[in-house]
Formats: structure tokens, C-alpha cells, sequence
């Protein structure tokens, strides 16, 4: 049996054997990742677009949030659980942070992400006065998307990659376990991760952070739409699934399902005055 994933495990893993991240948010997709060995699962605010339909995510609340995590906590996983804050349940103080994700751990999460640098450092500090271990998130951060004009690579001049370093450090120094370095040029990624004592995870950030993370429908490939660069798929699940169903489809429609095996019978000397029609439904005897 696997080893129970904690914070300070994770933060130990600095330096060491990269550390496997991947989203969920769900029953099912909760066992799949946990199966899978990963050693933190994030319920992501991209439930958003990935699983509730929207173009960004700034639509998931914190009701959301905690309704899917508590979904994928009921599968009890060895790895760390982690949720997101999402947008505006950190913005207006630490003392509504601290409300918010108060409630992602009563639904199941060990720890909390949240986006941004130095001005998050006054609600990091009030998350871990209330013993809520959190996780930073820089570079692309999609909570900012309005802001930054759009999905786009960050830190991609001197200025604003030394800056990316310093909120890194700042973030490390203030107690963060751990940092997500999002959509930044791999060498900004590999300085930030020189430069913190604590793990840095990618995505989107090249091969030199200490772990990587991804969106689980994008490496089990439960969708076809155009993928970022930075993903790799490594399964094809919409159209084995989309097999699945149409597969299925054409037995009911031809009658080949469901056949006498998968039909329940009357006891042996029940007789009723119903026999099956030739079409289906049933008719009186004469």
C-alpha cells in the first residue's frame, strides 16, 4: 500500500525524484490519478472549463470548489490533496481567505493554492496562522487573464523575470510549501527553482522544476480540442469512449442488447398470463 502523501513529505522533495501533479475532480477521476502513483492531486479551478463548460476560470465559485473536492476526498487518496482558491474568495483579506479556504478543507483538501506574488503575502500569512498549509502559483496565472490580455507566456523580459524570482522568493520565505510556475520561459523556471528552498512544479515551464503538473483531461485525452504546446496526451479517452457509446447505440437499436445473460427471470414455476411481444412490451394472453 502507498505511502500517505503529507506537506512536509512534499516539501522534503526538493531536489529529489520530480514530483508527478495532476488534476481532478471527481470520484472516478480521483481513483484513476491516485491509482496512478501521482503525489498530489490538485482540484483545480479549471473544473471550470475543463468539466462545467465556461471559457475561463473566473466563473467557479467557492461552492464549486468545495462540492468537487469533497467529491474526489471520499476516494480517500495517498496523494496530497490540494484545492484551488479561486477568484475572489482571497481578494478582499486575509480574514475572508481564511473563511474560504477553511471551507475547501472541511470538504476534504490538506492544503490550498492561490495565485500571485508579494500582495498575496499578507493572506499566505493569515492562511498559515490558521495552520492551512498553501501552495503559490506565478507566471501565467489564470485568475488574471483579463489583466495579463489573455493566456500568455510571462517574465519574457530581464525585469519581469527577476521580478517572477523575487515573488518566488517572497512567497518561499513567507511559508509556502510549494509554488506553481505557470506559462514562463524555461530558464526564468529553472532560476526561480534555484533560487527557493521549497519545490517548484510546471506547467508550461520547461523540464527543470521540481515536478510538473498537468489537467487530467488533457493527458488522458477525455477532449480533442487544441492543446498548449507545453502538453503532452498520453491516452485518447473521448474517442474510446465515443467507440464505447456508439458501440452500444447500434446493439440496442438492432436488438442485440440486452441479451437472455443480461436479462432478470421469473423463478422456475411462476407462470404469468404475459408473454414478451414481438416488438417489445408486453400483451395479455388469449
Amino acid at each position: 500500500m502507498a505511502q500517505q502523501s503529507t506537506v512536509p513529505a512534499v516539501r522534503a522533495r526538493k531536489g529529489g525524484t520530480p514530483i508527478v501533479m495532476v488534476t481532478a475532480y471527481d470520484a472516478p477521476t480521483g481513483r484513476i490519478a491516485d491509482e496512478a502513483g501521482v503525489v498530489v492531486i490538485l482540484v483545480g479551478d479549471s473544473v471550470a472549463m475543463v468539466v462545467l463548460g465556461y471559457g475561463d476560470t473566473l466563473q467557479v465559485t467557492v461552492e464549486d470548489m468545495a462540492h468537487h473536492t469533497a467529491a474526489v476526498a471520499r476516494t480517500e487518496p495517498t496523494a496530497l490533496l490540494v484545492a484551488d482558491l479561486p477568484w475572489l474568495s482571497y481578494h478582499l483579506g486575509p480574514a475572508d481567505a481564511v473563511r474560504n479556504a477553511a471551507r475547501l478543507v472541511r470538504a476534504g483538501a490538506q492544503a490550498v493554492k492561490l495565485e500571485g506574488g508579494r500582495k498575496r503575502l499578507p493572506v499566505v500569512e493569515a492562511l498559515l496562522d490558521a495552520e492551512i498549509p498553501v501552495m503559490g502559483h506565478l507566471g501565467l496565472t489564470p485568475q488574471s487573464v483579463h489583466a495579463m490580455g489573455g493566456f500568455k507566456v510571462q517574465a519574457k523580459d530581464a525585469s519581469a523575470a527577476h521580478a517572477l524570482v523575487d515573488d518566488a522568493v517572497a512567497l518561499a520565505g513567507a511559508g509556502c510549501f510549494s509554488i506553481v510556475l505557470e506559462g514562463v520561459p524555461d530558464r526564468v523556471a529553472a532560476a526561480v527553482t534555484e533560487a527557493v528552498d521549497v519545490p517548484t512544479i510546471g506547467i508550461g515551464a520547461g523540464p527543470w522544476c521540481d515536478g510538473q503538473v498537468l489537467v487530467f483531461h488533457d493527458v488522458a485525452g477525455l477532449e480533442d480540442r487544441v492543446l498548449p504546446k507545453f502538453v503532452r496526451r498520453y491516452g485518447a479517452l473521448k474517442a474510446a469512449g465515443v467507440a464505447a457509446i456508439a458501440a452500444y447505440a447500434a446493439d440496442v437499436r438492432a436488438r442485440r442488447f440486452p441479451n437472455d445473460a443480461e436479462s432478470y427471470h421469473l423463478p422456475d414455476g411462476v407462470d404469468l398470463d404475459v408473454e414478451a411481444a414481438p416488438y417489445g412490451g408486453l400483451r395479455k394472453l388469449p
